[in-house]
């Protein structure tokens, strides 16, 4: 049996939470590779498929790994549920195919992830499902694009790349007062720093390819959310297959077991460096909830237990300056994913956003200029000595 208290701390959880030892008795939790699993005879056999007899059946949608990882997951969340996938985008995919249809509607923050917008934009309306983008802005905005056919509003908090905050309780109200469902991406803060749930967001969606596995080694993704919403995704992962590999659930799942000191010490680094930037004559706007020069500044310290790793800054020059500073990088990782230990930096308006029309992002406000760094556990001192030298 898996064991967990549910009076224990944060850090407690994360490190013993959904552990389910063998025969062996293992200490570190087992990491199961197989693709089907062999039943005592057929009666048992037609009970797992048919749901009648809990255990598994098949790796695409059980898993004993797996199941580890989901429920140590949702206890961190705060969620009846988890539904392990096996990207960040297939998370929010398997969302939106098991929660709407066609004829429906979605209204998403315009600053969210490129390929999120591309998913949102481009791809779901083929299968009849519209978005409307709404800037940053006053609540009134997400009140105005709601529709009578809205089912879903989506929101990541802080968003990617520039750090924006939204109010989760407001927009949970304004959700649910349409008759739809609140979706916030967690992937910037994670359970760590901040639980949606508790603030009233009916589902939680995550990229544990970031800060969840930590080291930037696998992919993964998981959808949180109440026991009925989760049994609604996981019809959808059960038939279509966007699973979580149990290699992948296993190092995410030893990942969880350093998240809260990890997050704590990259927030750390992320506000030295930000302060730094700041004060930097070649950097014209740094964009950080932990800076008092942010325009959330105030609702990131009640809503948030800290301010994360992600900071971005707008370089005076546009692409030419910015580029420079990337290509004059000796210790910082020029590579678009985030979330590792090593601080790594990337030129959004060519490699996240790159595939949204200059005009969407000139509306989501990412400029030519712009950079994005995911600040790791290196010294802050060695990361500013090695912007500094593209900076000049």
């Amino acid at each position: 049996m898996s064991v967990e208290n549910p009076e224990w701390s944060f850090e407690t959880l994360a490190v013993r939470t959904g552990q389910e030892r063998s025969q062996f008795n293992e200490h570190s939790e087992a990491l199961y590779l197989t693709s089907s699993f062999v039943f005592r005879n057929a009666a048992e056999a037609a009970a797992r498929f048919s749901g009648a007899e809990p255990g598994n059946v098949y790796a695409r949608f059980t898993n004993p790994t797996v199941t580890a990882f989901q429920e140590r997951l949702a206890a961190l969340e705060g969620a009846e549920a988890c539904v392990a996938t096996a990207s960040g985008m297939a998370a929010i995919l398997a969302t939106v195919m098991a929660l709407m249809k066609a004829g429906e509607h979605i209204v998403a923050s315009r600053s969210i992830f490129g390929a999120t917008q591309q998913l949102f934009g481009t791809i779901l309306p083929r299968f009849g499902i519209e978005t409307s983008f709404v800037d940053q802005g006053a609540n009134d905005g997400f009140r105005a694009a709601m529709r009578p056919n809205t089912k879903l509003v989506f929101i990541e908090t802080p968003s990617n790349p520039l750090t924006e905050v939204f109010d989760i309780a407001a927009l949970a109200q304004i959700a649910h007062d349409g008759g739809a469902l609140l979706a916030v991406d967690n992937c910037f803060c994670t359970p760590a720093l901040q639980r949606p749930l508790q603030l009233g967001a009916d589902i939680v969606i995550h990229s544990a390819t970031k800060y969840l596995d930590g080291q930037g080694r696998v992919l993964g993704g998981a959808v949180c959310s109440n026991k009925a919403l989760g049994e609604e995704v996981f019809k959808f992962l059960r038939t279509a297959g966007p699973s979580l590999s149990p290699f992948n659930a296993w190092v995410i799942l030893k990942g969880l077991e350093t998240l809260s000191v990890r997050m704590q010490a990259q927030s750390a680094n992320a506000l030295a460096m930000a302060q730094w930037l700041e004060a930097h004559p070649a950097i014209s706007r740094v964009y950080y909830p932990g800076l008092p020069s942010h325009p959330q500044h105030a609702l990131a310290c009640r809503q948030q237990a800290g301010s994360g790793a992600i900071v971005s800054f707008d370089v005076k020059g546009a692409r030419e300056a910015a580029w420079r500073v990337v290509d004059n990088c000796r210790l910082l990782s020029i590579t678009a994913n985030l979330g590792d230990t090593k601080t790594t930096i990337t030129h959004p308006a060519s490699t996240t956003h790159g595939r949204i029309s200059a005009e969407a992002r000139a509306a989501s406000g990412i400029g030519e200029g712009l950079l994005r760094i995911a600040v790791g556990l290196e010294s802050p001192a060695d990361l500013q000595a090695d912007l500094a030298r593209g900076l000049g």
